[in-house]
């Protein structure tokens, strides 16, 4: 079975990408070049950063698209090279990494889903504004220095408390379902 993904001129987006070294803290030593490489690629290809969360070995985001654009994937692939071209290379490389002049930074994949409706768009937000939380990172989203829960509450559209503690019935409110 071929996977295909779906494209939706316009619409929102939740993905989850990784790095290929689970265990490693490459996305926060470098948070700079992150962000740069968002900064970038948004210069170019506009989109809607609706929610973000930086963990150590992966991210999660919401992203908008433009009217009549549906090229997430190249904007995917292009933060990730900017980023990957600013980073030393260290890593072990694979033969077929090689061939294809990629680094082994970054899992190739990564995964979507589109937005259906405003109840889903908030599960998602919520799930990302949680995961720090989730991981056992920090007792309060709150406290998570790389994440979108800081506009949201600075704009009011979350309390400073939200996300406050992890509890084993709590976990269908952010996402987890």
């Amino acid at each position: 079975m071929q996977y295909t993904r779906v494209t939706n001129p316009g619409a929102s987006y939740f993905f989850t990408l990784n790095i290929t070294n689970r265990k490693s803290k490459l996305l926060l030593e470098h948070i700079d070049k992150l962000r740069n490489a968002f900064t970038r690629v948004k210069s170019k290809h506009p989109f809607k950063l609706d929610a973000i969360v930086i963990l150590p070995d992966h991210l999660h985001a919401i992203m908008t698209l433009p009217e009549n654009d549906a090229n997430y994937s190249m904007r995917w692939s292009l933060i990730k090279s900017y980023f990957s071209r600013g980073i030393v290379n260290k890593e072990s490389i694979t033969n077929s990494r090689k061939s294809k002049r990629e680094r082994g930074i970054w899992q190739r994949r990564f995964w979507e889903h589109c937005i259906r409706d405003p109840l889903d768009y908030q599960r998602h937000v919520d799930y990302i504004h949680f995961n720090p939380v989730k991981h056992g990172y920090v007792e309060k989203a709150v406290d998570w220095h790389y994440s979108s829960i800081h506009r949201y509450i600075s704009q009011g559209v979350l309390a400073a408390n939200w996300g406050g503690g992890y509890a084993e019935d709590s976990v269908g409110e952010f996402g987890e379902w």
